[in-house]
């Protein structure tokens, strides 16, 4: 089955409350009603990265699939990669409702979600009843809200899913728990991270998955410095840059645009890239990035790799667009490398700092 023309539901789906029509997504994706993306990728986009071979760089960011319940249905409409979460430990409902809301007018969305999740052993159930079928999985780990050792939620949830994922996550981005952001500080990053990778070499200690942190589009440049000597003396394999922002920009117009939470869409590229660009150059290409914010076609991919990123995400452009995207992106993605002489993904990145 062809990816379905999404054109024709978004009309209805848009009639529902965000949060509903996620699940219709997801409950459509289990019974293989989006489709599938059957044209193998441009070989100009398969890029390997800690000794794994991405088909392409395009993958899902964590925020969709919270529960690891359709990886594989999403790697068939075409993503490179497939990013489940943010899980906790224990189940929590995460914030009031309503807490999801489209900004039509501006191709974004406000979400105060608050790790809402099913908790950590029906997730990592299923990250294990696929293990094994291929295509890249990761699995983005988060704390509970009540939670006052953060750093035992994060071990702990890396422990569990470490035989089970291409790659982890160490989530300390999201705007909506309360004080998660502030483990992005150096000594609070310090201390954890060493629970953390002490707990994923405990459980693998002779080929462990990479670990990488998710960083919000929010710090200061100083704050950056700080997380890029943290996290390259401990060292971790990766940075994902970013999360939603807590800037509401002038140019927004949607009436819901004073909403508390992380935006998302569009209006988060420039800042986004901006941010990804700054931490290419304070690592000096000496740790993959993964660029994520305000993807929503294969020009914006070609930017953010330009500007640093080995590997793209995104989530919120599939509201407005629906999984067709990934396809648009993937083509338009290789135009721009082969316009510019690139012959693949890893010879472009970083080609603005050049």
């Amino acid at each position: 089955m062809p990816i379905f023309d999404y054109k024709l539901v978004r009309p209805l789906l848009h009639r529902l409350d965000p949060e509903r029509a996620h699940g219709l997504a997801i409950t459509a994706l289990k019974w293989g009603l989006a489709g599938r993306d059957r044209m193998p990728d441009d070989p100009i986009l398969g890029c390997r990265l800690w000794g794994l071979d991405f088909p392409n760089p395009i993958g899902l960011a964590a925020g969709f699939d919270k529960g690891a319940e359709v990886p594989d249905a999403l790697l068939s409409v075409g993503f490179g990669f497939i990013e489940a979460g943010t899980v906790t430990p224990r189940a929590q409902p995460g914030n009031p409702k309503p807490r999801l809301f489209r900004l039509k007018a501006d191709q974004a969305a406000i979400n105060r979600l608050g790790f809402n999740s099913d908790g950590l052993e029906p997730y990592a159930k299923r990250l294990l009843q696929r293990w094994g079928k291929g295509g890249i999985v990761g699995a983005n780990v988060g704390k509970n809200k009540e939670t006052e050792d953060a750093a035992a939620d994060f071990a702990t949830g890396t422990a569990r899913v470490a035989g089970s994922c291409d790659y982890i996550v160490t989530n300390i981005s999201s705007p909506n728990t309360e004080g998660l952001r502030a483990l992005q500080g150096r000594r609070q990053l310090e201390k954890l991270l060493e629970r953390v990778l002490g707990a994923r070499n405990r459980v693998m200690p002779g080929n462990p998955p990479p670990l990488l942190v998710k960083v919000a589009p929010d710090l200061t440049p100083a704050e950056m410095q700080d997380i890029v000597e943290v996290v390259l003396a401990a060292p971790v394999e990766g940075l994902i840059i970013g999360n939603t922002t807590l800037d509401r920009p002038a140019s927004l117009k949607s009436p819901d645009r004073g909403e508390e939470g992380g935006l998302s869409g569009l209006p988060l590229m420039k800042k986004s890239t901006e941010c990804l660009a700054e931490f290419y150059r304070l690592t000096e290409g000496r740790l993959p990035l993964i660029g994520c914010g305000g993807v929503a076609s294969g020009r914006d991919a070609y930017a953010k790799i330009r500007a640093g990123a080995s590997l793209v995400q995104l989530y919120t452009a599939l509201i407005y667009h629906g999984p067709g995207l990934v396809r648009d992106i993937k083509r338009e993605l290789a135009e721009c490398l082969r316009a510019d002489g690139f012959e693949d993904i890893a010879s472009a990145v970083g080609a603005d700092h050049r």
